[in-house]
């Protein structure tokens, strides 16, 4: 009995030990594409020739991370500027050293259910992933 006991412990551990870092590998991935795209997006809307993040940058952002895997729908962007105007108007660019602020979320999806299985504590259904920069817009009109 004791052995049985044994074995089906360290099956659990080493199921547990073996597929821990594939999710983790997924959830770095997923942070490190928002970064990426939050990053590509400051740097092509706080250009001097455009001084603003609009929505159809945002779209082609969603695209982008559709085909690395991820549901364009879940991902939430909200841009934002340093002085209270609004960022994401073509017709009204953010002047020379005004900030641009850019945050992406994504949801974490079930990811961490198998550190659930066991006892370890694991983010809520409602929490997402987060990716936030900040640049100044040098858009001179």
């Amino acid at each position: 009995m004791k052995q049985i006991l044994v074995f089906v412990l360290f099956a659990a551990m080493f199921c547990w030990m073996m597929f821990s870092p594939v999710y983790k590998h997924v959830l770095v991935m997923r942070e490190a594409m928002l970064q990426k795209e939050v990053d590509y997006l400051l740097e092509i809307g706080a250009s001097g020739s455009r001084g603003y993040i609009d929505a159809e940058m945002l779209e082609q952002a969603r695209g982008r991370l559709a085909a690395v895997g991820m549901r364009p729908e879940a991902v939430e962007f909200r841009v934002s500027s340093t002085n209270g105007l609004p960022a994401d108007r073509a017709s009204e660019p953010l002047p020379r050293g005004t900030g641009l602020r850019l945050e992406a979320s994504y949801p974490y999806e079930r990811l961490f259910e198998i550190d659930r299985l066991i006892g370890i504590p694991a983010p809520s259904a409602g929490e997402r992933i987060r990716a936030v920069g900040l640049k100044m817009s040098e858009f001179v009109p």
